[in-house]
């Protein structure tokens, strides 16, 4: 049962990553009618949101995008930063969506930020704790359902707050592209719709899966409280 559980959440996650790289390629062959880069297109949403104080730099690899709120970095990979695509000015207005979210205070983007420790510490642990139980036998079958089902607990919660950070800061995105002429086209808002949301999707998967660790683990605790009841 184990092994359908993990195989099954492993297909889940590979099939949005699947998902992700093909639409994102598939609109990152439609130019935009501005003209203007990823790059291009951050530096002009953050100017107009009133934002001056983050930098934008050029990562490595492919869609290693990302906003640093710790450092207000926001960092595109190369196709992005330097990218005239539909592809490119979307996920660079998403993660000008996380800038904006950082600079109004916006409160699930503040829970993230504040779990982030914990979760590192919960993702060791779930990791680590079924090999280490096996290996030393120091922990009873109950003691170890019940860390590993804090520990994936923690990762769930922080997987479920994801959620409403990330489908604003794509929301934010499809909005301000056309408000402020980066794109105007059909085909450009389709591919900017389609990229963001095939990107939602692996957040929608995480959590998926962690809500399934999660209550892999809970419930077998809950079951034999019942039968001590």
């Amino acid at each position: 049962m184990m092994w359908i559980l993990f195989i099954g959440t492993m297909a889940i996650s590979l099939i949005a990553v699947a998902r992700v790289k093909s639409t994102y390629r598939k609109y990152s062959q439609v130019p935009t009618s501005s003209g203007m880069t990823g790059a291009q297109a951050a530096a002009r949403i953050l100017s107009t949101a009133g934002i001056h104080d983050v930098e934008i730099t050029e990562g490595e690899g492919m869609l290693g995008d990302h906003y640093n709120p710790l450092n207000k970095r926001l960092v595109l990979s190369p196709g992005n930063y330097q990218g005239q695509s539909a592809a490119a000015v979307g996920v660079a207005a998403h993660e000008c969506g996380h800038a904006i979210q950082h600079a109004e205070a916006y409160a699930p983007l503040q829970i993230r930020m504040a779990s982030v420790g914990i979760t590192n510490v919960a993702s060791q642990v779930v990791m680590w704790l079924p090999f280490l139980g096996i290996m030393t036998g120091l922990l009873s079958a109950y003691t170890g359902l019940l860390i590993m089902a804090v520990g994936w607990g923690i990762i769930m919660l922080f997987n479920l707050v994801t959620l409403p950070v990330e489908f604003d800061a794509s929301r934010r995105a499809k909005l301000l592209l056309p408000q402020l002429g980066i794109i105007s086209s059909r085909a450009e808002d389709e591919g900017v719709r389609k990229v963001l949301s095939a990107a939602a999707w692996t957040y929608v998967a995480a959590f998926i899966t962690s809500l399934v660790y999660f209550l892999w683990h809970l419930l077998p605790l809950l079951a034999g409280q019942r039968d001590n009841d």
